[in-house]
């Protein structure tokens, strides 16, 4: 059992949008009816950003169903073949479309939601300990998933918990999908704690989210590096949010002017800031700033939490010793996931990480201790016999361009940045030359009308090649 729902019994676990509301003690009953009807079986949970969604989710890793979280809006053509793929003999899917799978029989309907029994009456192997799968690619209806353990969710919780200093008090607002790893850390944290999660499905980008989370007093949310560059836009730090306490970062990296601007603003209204570095393949989170370390540290991801430790590793293998020397980061810690799986059969496979994962992140650690990303191990291109980062490229065309939204791709010689300002093309290309000296004839600027991202805010980069390939 993941939480001890009969110790918050009538607290409130969650409030949507629309007013509606769920307890803990209806958490409890919830998870006693999945167990005497579907415990140790496979279920496709189809989420929303409700109130049905997260306590399917919350029943089923309480009473050992074990849940695959796949994104409502995937393409049906490539959610069906997500289902033929791995055959679950359940799915828990919204009400306003359980008649799309008619032929699957109706077991239990409550919060909107209803758990349907398919039409795959094979049982699956599944490995004691496995817990939870997770897609790598939001709606894009890839079947690689990560097998993630009960330890793996509960160690990484637990980490969470006392970092964050979380309690029953908090209130904190849906701002990410629930199929992506890092909302489902919020809740998986909230839930542990006895908290009151605030539901919803708007964006930041409307007025009802943002009465929503006045009207129910939030006190934290958590956001992309795309959360907190619309922040900006939206001028957050003039908005009234006098019940928010804590704003938490995650899911790739702020420019460091954008995380001072952040900081600073926390300072100054007593609120905490706290980025953070988490992937799937670790269940959530590997390293946290402290909210102290916010403005001395911008820049940087942090420490490791709670529990995990780093090391950083040369082109042989080889541990770094030395500070501000880049190299690829690893972490070890009992958060690490057990592997993925790619068709049925994997869901068998044991532990095959035995806690300790190459990031593939390249990275550097300073004096004290501190980490800082410097971009991806596999995100360079070489030109003209030049090693580019092409994280530190976008780096610097937002750090020269402020408001500006933009991704460099590309193939070896030829490397493309995409913006969204057409006004802005030739500007950006002299600035990336003079700034790099890459040669002229390797630069192209492209203008494209919005930066393609999956579900989560993260850059879907192969969407770029049409352009070059």
């Amino acid at each position: 059992m993941m939480w001890r729902f009969d110790k918050f019994t009538d607290n409130l676990a969650a409030i949507d949008d629309k007013g509606n509301c769920i307890t803990y003690g209806q958490l409890e009953k919830l998870s006693n009816e999945f167990n005497s009807i579907c415990t140790r079986k496979l279920c496709f949970n189809i989420c929303q950003n409700s109130i049905g969604s997260m306590a399917g989710y919350a029943a089923m890793i309480n009473s050992g169903v074990v849940p695959v979280m796949v994104a409502e809006d995937m393409d049906k053509e490539l959610l069906n073949d997500l289902l033929e793929k791995y055959k679950p003999q359940y799915i828990w899917i919204p009400d306003d479309r359980k008649e799309e799978y008619s032929d699957y029989e109706d077991i239990l309907c409550d919060f909107g939601y209803t758990l349907k029994r398919t039409l795959f009456d094979e049982n699956i192997d599944l490995y004691d300990e496995l817990a939870l799968l997770l897609t790598t690619s939001g709606s894009t209806g890839s079947p690689k998933l990560v097998r993630q353990s009960y330890r793996n969710i509960l160690t990484n919780t637990e980490s969470i918990v006392e970092y964050l200093k979380l309690d029953s008090s908090e209130r904190p607002i849906t701002t990410l999908p629930m199929n992506y790893t890092y909302g489902i850390s919020i809740i998986n944290s909230h839930l542990y704690v006895g908290a009151t999660i605030l539901i919803t499905d708007k964006t930041l980008m409307q007025k009802e989210f943002w009465t929503f989370l006045r009207d129910n007093n939030a006190t934290s949310f958590g956001g992309v590096p795309y959360t907190y560059e619309m922040l900006k836009k939206l001028r957050f730090f003039r908005m009234p949010n006098d019940s928010i306490r804590t704003m938490t970062q995650a899911g790739g990296k702020l420019t460091p002017e954008l995380h001072k601007e952040f900081a600073e603003y926390a300072k100054s209204t007593g609120k905490n800031f706290i980025v953070m570095y988490g992937q799937t393949e670790a269940t959530a989170r590997m390293a946290y700033l402290p909210a102290d370390k916010s403005l001395e540290k911008f820049g940087s991801m942090g420490i490791a939490i709670p529990g995990g430790t780093f090391s950083l590793i040369d082109v042989n293998g080889q541990e770094i010793s030395e500070t501000e020397t880049v190299g690829e980061l690893v972490y070890f810690g009992a958060n690490v996931t057990l592997g993925y799986a790619t068709i049925r059969e994997d869901l068998a496979k044991g532990d095959e990480r035995n806690g300790r994962l190459e990031t593939g992140d390249m990275a550097k650690r300073d004096k004290d201790g501190f980490y800082y990303i410097v971009g991806r191990k596999k995100r360079f291109l070489k030109i003209y016999g030049k090693r580019v980062n092409l994280d530190e490229i976008d780096t610097l065309v937002k750090e020269g361009f402020d408001g500006i939204d933009c991704a460099s791709a590309g193939t070896d010689d030829n490397m493309y940045v995409f913006i969204t300002n057409s006004a802005l093309i030739d500007d950006v290309r002299k600035y990336v030359i003079d700034k790099t000296h890459l040669s002229i004839s390797a630069i192209k600027v492209q203008y494209i009308e919005s930066i393609p991202r999956n579900d989560a805010g993260k850059i879907r980069y192969t969407e770029f090649e049409k352009y070059y390939k």
